[in-house]
């Protein structure tokens, strides 16, 4: 497996690993988890997908798509601030200018490969791992998202432990959560699983 990082300048690139990324983000947020989100022809997008972000992606075997993850300044616009307003409002969330915001975050734990005898995925360790590195090598020092209970649970196994803000909430079939987590390089070397391939910074890595 290995990580990779899409940023807006290079769509055009990577049309095909976007459109599987959508269909990853149907068949898990609206088939398994039932979460109610916009599906057309198989795939899954919002409004925050037309924001530019930078998508993280994870990618096995022949370009499959396995997990990712879609990042976009915490500065706004956001998916938090549709979500839990109210912790703007209460002063619970103050954005900067080196926060990001990670959403869209998901892994195909079904896919073989990565199960042998690992606490977590494979690919579930390689998504933490890209995204503090394309985090660090962007200038961002901590991390804001929402997500299910379960993500913090899995998140904590992996070393990575989020803070919370504010209390869980729930959102349609979801006990959602608010978190920062940090984004530097102790995160890094615990969350990094051996054998961690990327073409997120490769010149850093080969120093």
């Amino acid at each position: 497996m290995r990580a990779m990082a899409i940023a807006p300048d290079t769509y055009k690139d990577f049309t095909d690993l976007l459109s599987d990324m959508h269909q990853l983000r149907a068949r898990i947020f609206r088939d398994r988890m039932n979460w109610d989100v916009d599906v057309r022809d198989g795939r899954e997008a919002d409004g925050f997908d037309d924001c530019k972000p930078t998508y993280i992606l994870t990618v096995a075997g022949r370009n499959e798509v396995v997990g990712c993850a879609r990042l976009l300044p915490a500065t706004g616009p956001t998916l938090l601030s549709v979500l839990f307003p109210e912790l703007g409002e209460r002063g619970l969330f103050c954005p900067h200018a080196t926060m990001i915001e990670s959403s869209r975050f998901c892994v195909d734990t079904s896919f073989e490969t990565g199960r042998e005898g690992q606490a977590l995925h494979y690919a579930t360790w390689t998504m933490f791992a890209a995204i503090i590195e394309w985090s660090m090598e962007n200038g961002y020092t901590e991390l804001v998202t929402a997500t299910d209970v379960r993500i913090e649970r899995i998140l904590r196994r992996a070393g990575w432990t989020m803070a919370r803000i504010g209390e869980p909430k729930r959102l349609g079939n979801t006990n959602a959560v608010v978190g920062l987590l940090p984004t530097d390089a102790d995160s890094f070397e615990r969350v990094r699983p051996a054998g961690y391939v990327s073409s997120i910074a490769p010149l850093r890595r080969a120093a």
